[in-house]
């Protein structure tokens, strides 16, 4: 397949901001979502992406955005599942809102956008989804029993599509960012991150281009033989 368009959720900041940049950079046709409106084509310099404003856990929304991406011709070979929020509080504590709200944004979502574009994909043989997940699935946060739960359901979501997939020259991954330098993390206070870096065998944080190349990889030919993993990139936080 000739053409290089990928689809972004959670494209307004951060990882996936930085993620769209990537892509753009590197020859593809950007199409990019949040809930509030976004001026992608100003941030990116480019004309070549198209911002979609969209909450992916609305399934009518989801829906009706497949059909003005076939008006236009842009259905993308790509998509990177990257929206995502956190309500963190102690379980005892935990509200039954801020459980469905993190499964549904983190989760969920998920679910909707990959059913969404995985038929084309089928047909046309060929395509990548890469999951943002995050460490958190893998070792457990305190006080983020939500979150936690949601990126380790991404991760069985991730194997088992792989597995159906494969045949059809699709991969499915997912990558499970550490502590990574955004704005969610500018909050913290010089004890606290120094408590954090003492945690990372790398001493370090990592920063949002860490995640995007290794996304572009996955998606590029180089990675195709790649299907089905959960990499994390963290500075050796987590070891499995």
């Amino acid at each position: 397949m000739d053409k290089k368009i990928v689809f972004i959720t959670g494209v307004s900041r951060g990882i996936g901001l930085e993620i769209a940049k990537c892509f753009s950079n590197n020859g593809y046709f950007v199409l990019g979502t949040s809930r509030s409106d976004f001026d992608l084509a100003k941030v990116l310099s480019s004309d070549e992406c198209l911002h979609l404003q969209l909450d992916v856990t609305d399934r009518n929304q989801v829906s009706a955005c497949l059909d003005q991406l076939k008006e236009i011709d842009k259905v993308p070979n790509v998509l990177i599942n990257n929206a995502g929020i956190t309500k963190d509080q102690l379980f005892l504590r935990m509200k039954n809102e801020d459980w469905d709200e993190v499964i549904d944004t983190n989760l969920t979502s998920v679910f909707n956008m990959s059913k969404l574009f995985i038929k084309s994909m089928v047909k046309e043989r060929s395509g990548s989804i890469i999951n943002i997940s995050s460490v958190a699935g893998l070792m457990g946060n305190a006080g983020q029993v939500n979150y936690s739960a949601s990126k380790a359901g991404l991760g069985g979501f991730t194997r088992a599509l792989a597995k159906e997939v494969a045949a059809r020259n699709i991969t499915v991954n997912c990558i499970a960012p550490g502590f990574i330098e955004t704005d969610m993390t500018d909050h913290f206070q010089d004890k606290d991150l120094e408590n954090i870096l003492n945690q990372i065998p790398a001493n370090k944080m990592g920063n949002p281009q860490h995640i995007a190349d290794l996304a572009l990889f996955l998606a590029s030919p180089k990675g195709n033989y790649i299907t089905g993993q959960t990499i994390s990139v963290d500075g050796g936080l987590f070891m499995s």
